[in-house]
């Protein structure tokens, strides 16, 4: 099959919004999870230290430290199940990956520089 038969299968799988954040973000995912005949949301809340793949098969890693124990989630980008991200503190890093949080403990752990805003002063 040619390259343009699978992007118009995918095209339709995609996420409708586009989520917006990147590595060194302090996130929130929301995820649909069902329990029997039940639906409901789960938040897992942490920094996102990891984004790969293209196209449907992008996913991004969230971590986070729970009860002292390092944690970490997989996503697919694109999930149904994935209901939204929201955005908590935008980092600011100078690499791709942040796997060097994985040796750190405590506060450590989390210490992502924050990104700095710009302020835009109203013209007078």
């Amino acid at each position: 099959m040619s390259q343009a038969l699978f992007d118009k299968i995918e095209a339709k799988q995609y996420r409708k919004e586009a989520l917006d954040f990147n590595v060194g973000d302090t996130v929130r995912v929301h995820t649909k999870v069902i329990e029997g005949d039940k639906e409901r949301i789960q938040v897992f809340a942490g920094i996102v230290i990891g984004k790969r793949g293209h196209g449907l098969n992008e996913t991004f890693t969230v971590r986070r430290i729970s009860y002292g124990e390092g944690v970490e989630r997989i996503f697919p980008l694109h999930s149904p199940r994935v209901d939204k991200v929201e955005v908590e503190r935008q980092g600011q890093v100078r690499r791709a990956k942040l796997t060097y949080l994985r040796g750190r403990l405590g506060k450590k752990a989390t210490a992502v520089k924050e990104k700095a805003r710009k302020v835009v002063a109203p013209a007078a």
